[in-house]
């Protein structure tokens, strides 16, 4: 029985346009990062779940892609568990590896681990696949890339704003129009400590992260089904709704985290003076679930497509110490691939001149012709000129439909007559028009830049 043909759900084939465009979006973003004087790393696919678990959240720790142990691995799961089918129990009894949930993590593992390799502070990049238990709809994948750009060793809050740059740079050059919002962990908690359940800051956070999603009504109640008391989840829905730091700073008297919170932003944007990028906006209901931040934090959306965040980050001041080496203060922001994807193809944004294909195919007129357009293919690859060449010396018409067909631009037709006199004809597949010349010519015809 044949077995059908499927991609998992959650997962994508990509066709070789996809792909093109897809790494125009890798070389814009990393052309970005490496003008900043970042530098690139890569980690294993894998990970032991121990170093992911318990970093990312309840939520987060839900949907890490666990790895089955090899062998027979329920022979070390008692049988009691078995019988009574706790899942939760036997989870770590048969499966002591992940799928990475992130970069971040495994970046955090990688710096202790190369410790004596690294100059502090480390600045790197990252443009690898992650893979989440997720539910599979529009712009929400179970693999997809992240390209993340992060710095550790420093808390000077230069960086934020650099990292800040660095998002308003790669979608400018992607001409996709965004938001970038900003906010600070710290004042997260102050808001905590002002409407007097600092105990359940995460809760809150965890709860305000879902508010551009379910509304402020569902939010509240989020928090009350948490232990949360109605007026305080009613004070934190009207505090995050201030509209200016000042306006925070003054309700902030109360909490010193929350004013150092502030004064954080604050001086992170100085840096820009007056060139601060019109998109960037400081939003108080910005929370970002992940338990590992602990200042500064940031999110991109898309004006226009509704998709969610198409990127996020943010200061982490300890996310090494559980691996060994506490007091190393990191921040940085990630790239959702795939959403970017989808919102240019849905905009219209992917350069019209971006070849999808060879610039020119060869076609010849007989078998002498087909050899000689080897040797001709040949020379324009060596210039640089991205050449295919039809497989033999097939029907004219046939061979004219499947250059057509790849949306090639150009085709060298070789026929005796161009072979013995050393003139070609080029015919442009678009317009139709054809020119003659010698092979000189015509390679300066295909290094010229597409309209």
């Amino acid at each position: 029985m044949a077995i059908k043909p499927t991609t998992l759900k959650g997962t994508r084939d990509f066709l070789p346009e996809q792909v093109i465009r897809r790494n125009y979006i890798f070389d814009t973003i990393r052309s970005v990062f490496e003008r900043y004087g970042y530098r690139p790393i890569e980690t294993p696919a894998m990970e032991k779940l121990d170093t992911l678990t318990g970093k990312y959240g309840e939520e987060g720790d839900r949907l890490i892609f666990k790895i089955l142990n090899n062998g027979d691995f329920l022979s070390k799961v008692p049988g009691q568990i078995l019988e009574e089918k706790a899942s939760n129990k036997a989870a770590s009894m048969l499966s002591k590896r992940a799928l990475r949930y992130d970069l971040t993590v495994p970046f955090a593992r990688f710096v202790v681990q190369h410790r004596n390799d690294l100059q502090l502070p480390f600045k790197r990049y990252q443009i690898q696949p992650v893979w989440r238990a997720d539910r599979p709809q529009k712009g929400r994948y179970q693999e997809f890339y992240q390209c993340d750009v992060d710095v550790v060793g420093s808390a000077s809050l230069m960086y934020e704003a650099e990292l800040i740059a660095i998002y308003a740079e790669v979608f400018e050059a992607l001409k996709l129009p965004v938001t970038i919002r900003i906010n600070n962990r710290k004042i997260l908690a102050g808001i905590a400590e002002v409407a007097g359940i600092a105990d359940r800051m995460i809760e809150m956070t965890v709860a305000l992260d879902k508010l551009d999603k379910i509304g402020a009504e569902k939010v509240a109640r989020e928090m009350t089904s948490k232990g949360i008391a109605n007026d305080a989840a009613e004070r934190v829905l009207q505090l995050i709704r201030l509209s200016s730091l000042e306006e925070m700073q003054a309700a902030m008297q109360d909490s010193a985290t929350g004013v150092s919170g502030i004064r954080e932003l604050q001086e992170a944007l100085a840096f820009f003076g007056e060139t601060l990028p019109a998109n960037v906006s400081v939003d108080f209901t910005l929370a970002r679930g992940l338990n590992y931040y602990t200042g500064f934090i940031t999110e991109v959306t898309v004006d226009g497509p509704a998709m969610g965040s198409i990127g996020g980050g943010g200061r982490y001041d300890d996310l090494t110490g559980v691996f060994g080496m506490p007091g190393v203060s990191g921040v940085g922001i990630s790239f959702g691939a795939e959403r970017i994807y989808d919102a240019m193809e849905e905009l219209g944004l992917f350069p019209a001149s971006l070849e999808l294909d060879a610039r020119v195919i060869v076609l010849a007129m007989d078998a002498d012709s087909h050899k000689h357009g080897f040797t001709i293919a040949q020379s324009l690859r060596k210039e640089g000129i991205s050449t295919d060449i039809y497989p033999e010396p097939a029907k004219f018409k046939k061979q004219m439909k499947y250059a057509d067909q790849r949306g090639i631009p150009f085709a060298l037709i070789i026929g005796e007559e161009e072979r013995t006199s050393g003139i070609y004809t080029l015919k442009d597949l678009k317009t139709g028009q054809q020119t003659k010349g010698s092979i000189e010519e015509v390679k300066e015809v295909l290094k010229r830049p597409s309209l």
